[in-house]
């Protein structure tokens, strides 16, 4: 399963983007783009530390294909 991206616009005009299923993980954008940009860079390396860790993460079965 993809992990979903919640995008929405701040009264100032900056751009939030945060993932649910990763509470903590969201960031700010001057624009839709750059804020979906920054909370992906930033939900890849909260995954890298909790697998380095041993800790649980999300089922993210559909973002990897591993080949025979």
């Amino acid at each position: 399963m993809p992990l979903k991206i919640e995008v929405e616009q701040e009264d100032d005009g900056r751009w939030l983007a945060e993932l649910p299923d990763l509470p903590g993980v969201l960031a700010y954008g001057q624009s839709r783009a750059e804020a979906v940009e920054h909370v992906q860079a930033l939900a890849l390396r909260v995954l890298a530390d909790r697998l380095d860790h041993g800790e649980a993460i999300p089922d993210i079965d559909a973002v990897f294909a591993v080949t025979p």
